[in-house]
């Protein structure tokens, strides 16, 4: 367990795979790169891991990289589903839909998930919202074109109203108005952390919604204890306890957020249980253009007193930007 809790060592599944950035191509990955990276940690669990999957020429065989990527974001999924995750990312989005469209905005919307991998998170509004029918467009997007083609495939057999490209979320052809996420954001440390959200910042956006870990002193233990008793491959096991490990702090991810972001307001929603001490799983940094701020409290309704938990530097301390619990007041 403790060799996967220094959250200075990066996840299997972050280097075990890669793409040119202009091409989208696939690009090779030397084993022994990737065994040396985890050597320096002494992670013998992550050691083992990746020394089951097999090579090609002193390279990781793509093609069993692809099927433990498949075989872990199903197991995602499951967890997801456990967790009601698509309720929780469904109550934020519609009082923010509804934000938007109670400030004057009537044209379509196109709401993009980051890293969407197999794409439950998009299937499941797909499914269970009426979303479609309201001029917004459901739009998953990933790297990894496997996985891009397991989540299309789903979505066809399904029927649902939804599609996916596999390619940057933020290139300016596909603009996004709202940007959303799910275990996404602890995979960005320090200044890579500023760029991905500064990212967001295009004429068109208007909110975004990063849900992850809610990093507490158990909440590693916790993790470890569900993933021993969910997951089946080591891998998913190995970087579902890391994951929790590396999980940022709300005062971290809105200190990153307001400077990076000056055109929105931003914070932790739903960090506790409404006004108790008790921690939730998962936290949200979200952001929104200020003059929805307002009207986003009302359509909050009673949930708005979660945004009563979030973590940001006071409005008072010089060449700060005011928080979203202070902004929508």
């Amino acid at each position: 367990m403790f060799e996967s809790l220094n959250p200075a060592q990066p996840e299997i599944t972050d280097l075990i795979i890669a793409y040119d950035p202009h091409s989208l191509d696939r690009v090779p990955i030397r084993k022994g790169d990737v065994l040396d990276a985890f050597s320096k940690f002494r992670n013998g669990k992550a050691l083992r891991a990746i020394r089951a999957i097999p090579e090609c020429d002193g390279s990781l065989d793509p093609h069993a990289v692809d099927r433990l990527l498949l075989q872990t974001h199903w197991e995602m999924q499951r967890l997801s589903e456990e967790f009601y995750h698509g309720n929780r990312v469904a109550e934020l989005l519609n009082a923010v839909i509804r934000a938007i469209r109670n400030t004057g905005y009537s044209g379509p919307l196109r709401v993009i998930d980051v890293g969407c991998g197999i794409g439950y998170t998009v299937r499941w509004l797909a499914a269970h919202t009426p979303l479609a029918a309201e001029n917004v467009e459901l739009l998953g997007i990933d790297l990894n074109r496997t996985l891009i083609n397991e989540a299309s495939r789903l979505a066809s057999v399904e029927g649902l109203p939804c599609r996916f490209v596999q390619g940057d979320a933020f290139a300016p052809a596909i603009a996004g108005n709202i940007y959303l996420s799910t275990g996404v954001i602890h995979h960005f440390r320090g200044e890579s952390l500023s760029k991905f959200l500064a990212r967001h910042e295009h004429p068109d956006s208007r909110a975004f919604l990063h849900f992850d870990f809610h990093p507490w002193f158990l909440a590693s233990a916790g993790s470890w204890f569900f993933h021993i008793l969910r997951m089946r491959t080591a891998i998913a096991r190995h970087d579902g306890v890391l994951s929790a490990a590396r999980a940022h702090s709300g005062a971290t991810l809105t200190t990153a957020a307001r400077t990076a972001l000056p055109g929105f307001v931003s914070g932790i929603y739903g960090a506790t249980i409404w006004r108790t001490p008790a921690p939730r799983v998962f936290q949200t940094l979200l952001g929104i253009r200020p003059e929805l701020s307002s009207e986003l409290k009302t359509q909050l309704g009673i949930r708005r007193n979660r945004l009563g938990q979030m973590q940001a530097a006071r409005c008072d301390e010089p060449g700060t930007k005011p928080t979203l619990m202070k902004a929508i007041e």
